[in-house]
């Protein structure tokens, strides 16, 4: 009978409340709304038709009054650890990402509450900004860094794979967002993927990798890609 692996030498690891997380383009601080509010407010108003908040479980946000209240609130909390992104070329708060399900006993952290700029989508610094996420996570020693999305958000769904994570499937009707059904899909990248999936971080990230007008000669997703995980692969029998 199979009942899985013995796990030798687990150390569980910190919790990530208060780390900074210090890269070549950009900045994660931990989330204060007295600091923070102004910056990431103006910058999510370039998004004048809202498309940032479709699929989030929080915002709209009307005034800076009431954002700034939210960001207060999620600023106190352990889980999610909430973090601002700052761009380093201005020093500018340009979007948040947040731990959370944080599950040091197991091993076990999930990246979400993702909202991006439109100051930030499709950037550089907004994949630096996830690879120092998942470098955090891996080198203090948890076994399963999970994605979760909304199964209808596609863009989602392609951002978590083009950056290591292999999709496990979808939870059906698991929860309800906005007065709105969620089916949820699952993607998540584990501790032993860590050392394959690291240098497609450092080699899409250099600045050998990019042409003069900011351009990526080797997409990220074509590095990735081959290392997905895929439900064939592993044997139960």
């Amino acid at each position: 009978m199979k009942v899985g692996d013995i796990v030798d030498n687990f150390v569980v690891p910190p919790h990530p409340k208060g780390i900074v997380l210090d890269g070549v383009s950009v900045r994660l601080e931990p989330l204060k709304a007295d600091l923070h509010a102004n910056d990431l407010f103006e910058s999510y108003s370039i998004d004048e038709e809202g498309a940032n908040w479709h699929y989030l479980s929080y915002g709209p946000f009307d005034t800076l009054q009431s954002f700034s209240t939210w960001l207060k609130e999620q600023e106190s909390k352990d889980d999610p650890t909430f973090f601002s992104i700052f761009r380093k070329t201005d020093e500018k708060a340009v979007g948040v990402a947040a731990y959370l399900r944080i599950n040091p006993d197991h091993g076990s952290i999930e990246v979400g509450g993702i909202n991006y700029s439109p100051l930030l989508q499709r950037t550089k610094e907004g994949t630096e900004a996830m690879y120092l996420m998942m470098k955090w996570v891996f080198e203090n020693g948890y076994r399963r860094y999970e994605w979760k999305c909304n199964a209808l958000n596609l863009k989602s769904r392609s951002a978590a794979q083009r950056l290591g994570f292999s999709y496990e499937g979808v939870f059906r009707q698991m929860m309800i967002t906005k007065s709105r059904n969620r089916d949820t899909a699952w993607f998540a990248a584990i501790d032993k993927e860590w050392e394959v999936l690291s240098p497609c971080f450092t080699k899409y990230l250099s600045d050998e990798n990019f042409t003069d007008d900011g351009k990526p000669k080797i997409s990220l997703s074509s590095l990735t890609q081959p290392l997905l995980y895929k439900k064939d692969d592993m044997d139960f029998s």
